[in-house]
């Protein structure tokens, strides 16, 4: 698939790339002159095939790898979901992890409690704030994470395969939710995903094919052109 789909919004781009080159070596050059733009505000999902470099890319704009060229503009507070979110989430209890990553901002110790419940409030886990976390589902875990970044007052937030290990049930009421928090809170999110389900929930669609940007825009008409190239 080459064709490409103009995409409609007129908000200002939060998340800039123009023609990234990215490569473990020069045998294995992953991303090959990949650009987009994300507008403020909105839930857009990145979607490819294994190895088309979706997790590369997603590890650049968190700043996890540099680019061998090209530009990336990025705000200054971002916040990142992994698959698994046991490898980010380090502290014994719900409360604590969240406090954790705001050891930097240098708050008093009240204004770090309202952080925490308003970011738990966000994500309607408020009654957890005392839970250890190995006691969490796997859906519940994920959304500690989202709540850090909430507390952090991350501007945008990134996921790679956030569903990839939930239940079909846990998988939707997440990307449904993180979508309310983008419209209500009016966060900026970019999802990595290869369900096309979940493209009912966003505003936005990329495809990644051979390391680059090769259509965009209105989801579902992307996911219709996706489901006729599966069934030739």
């Amino acid at each position: 698939m080459t064709s490409s789909i103009n995409t409609k919004s007129d908000k200002s781009a939060i998340i800039k790339v123009d023609n990234i080159y990215f490569g473990w070596s020069s045998e294995a050059v992953v991303l090959k002159g990949c650009s987009l733009q994300v507008p403020q505000g909105e839930f857009w999902m990145l979607l490819g095939n294994n190895g088309s470099g979706k997790s590369t890319l997603l590890r650049l704009l968190a700043g996890l790898l540099i680019p061998d060229s090209g530009t990336i503009v990025m705000p200054r507070k971002t916040g990142f979901v992994f698959q698994n979110p046991d490898h980010q989430l380090v502290m014994p209890t719900v409360g604590a992890d969240i406090a954790f990553g705001l050891v930097s901002e240098n708050l008093s110790q009240m204004q770090t409690r309202q952080r925490v419940k308003e970011a738990l409030d966000a994500v309607n886990l408020l009654d957890l704030e005392r839970r250890p976390i190995h006691a969490l589902s796997g859906g519940q875990k994920q959304r500690i994470a989202i709540a850090g970044a909430i507390a952090r007052n991350c501007e945008v937030i990134l996921f790679d395969e956030p569903t990839a290990l939930l239940d079909p049930d846990t998988q939707l009421e997440l990307v449904s939710q993180v979508r309310n928090l983008v419209k209500k809170r009016g966060l900026t999110a970019l999802w990595v995903t290869h369900r096309l389900e979940e493209l009912d929930y966003c505003d936005g669609a990329f495809l990644l094919e051979g390391g680059k940007v090769v259509a965009q825009g209105e989801p579902q008409m992307l996911k219709e052109k996706l489901l006729a190239t599966e069934q030739q």
